[in-house]
């Protein structure tokens, strides 16, 4: 994509959702990922959680420092948790496309959301737009440095199905038109695994539609992998258990969770 043209105002508004509570120690690489892309046509949404900590200071210098360059919005109210907090982001987003890039995540490069737009082949209006944009993932320590890449590769082809053998694209690197995203909200019965069932409840949603899921063929994102999810994995994997029935069956569910016991074993 030209660099030239990335405020051309034909170009879709692309809505990132970051949500923090008490995170100083790790929002500001999140801030200076957002700030430095070469796409101007960026919503970026702060959903704070009643931050106590110098959290909402350093939200205050990102918005005086982009210059008025992207669209920022702050709320910062008591939520029941971070799926709440997502679901308040689904209401307020106004782009056409959205993705969750959490306090310590950073977005892969500078011309990651570019080059998102260029793989859409986006056409004002939704006919024939995406459902999904999708891509790789890298793992990053507390202090932002490269892990390694995630173990779980992005297929080429992403259904629904494909999420049997685990969550098989980041939650950070799946960008959703926001007229579907908005469809379907994410489920606080669930605490470690409701952005696995959303993304499921999504794809079945394109299938049904009949609207393409593309592989950007990138990596999209730099994730801390001490996440919520990761510090809770066991909890995490028997909630997920009971997604995987829901969605494919007790048969298929056990069957992937006993492959995922034997997995780590051998990679550890």
């Amino acid at each position: 994509m030209n660099p030239d043209k990335v405020a051309n105002t034909t170009l879709p508004l692309i809505t990132i959702a970051t949500v923090t509570y008490n995170a100083e120690a790790t929002l500001q690489r999140t801030l200076d990922s957002v700030m430095s892309q070469d796409y101007a046509r960026i919503e970026h949404l702060i959903i704070d959680g009643l931050s106590t900590d110098k959290t909402l200071s350093l939200v205050q210098r990102y918005v005086e420092q982009n210059n008025n360059r992207h669209q920022i919005r702050l709320s910062s109210e008591p939520d029941e948790g971070l799926y709440d907090a997502m679901n308040k982001a689904l209401v307020q987003a106004t782009g056409e496309y959205i993705v969750f890039l959490n306090a310590g995540d950073k977005l892969h490069s500078q011309d990651t959301i570019s080059k998102v737009v260029e793989c859409a082949g986006w056409r004002k209006g939704n006919n024939g737009n995406p459902a999904i944009l999708y891509g790789e993932t890298d793992l990053v320590d507390n202090e932002g440095k490269f892990i390694r890449h995630r173990r779980l590769k992005a297929p080429k082809v992403l259904t629904w199905k494909k999420f049997l053998s685990g969550m098989r694209v980041c939650h950070q690197s799946f960008y959703v038109r926001t007229d579907l995203a908005r469809s379907e909200s994410y489920n606080l019965s669930y605490r470690y695994s409701a952005d696995y069932d959303w993304c499921i409840r999504i794809m079945k949603k394109a299938a049904k539609r009949r609207i393409p899921i593309k592989n950007t063929g990138q990596i999209l994102t730099d994730y801390l992998s001490e996440g919520m999810t990761t510090k809770n994995h066991r909890k995490s994997l028997m909630e997920r258990l009971r997604l995987m029935a829901r969605h494919y069956g007790w048969g298929p569910a056990i069957t992937a969770h006993c492959w995922f016991v034997i997995r780590a074993v051998i990679k550890r």
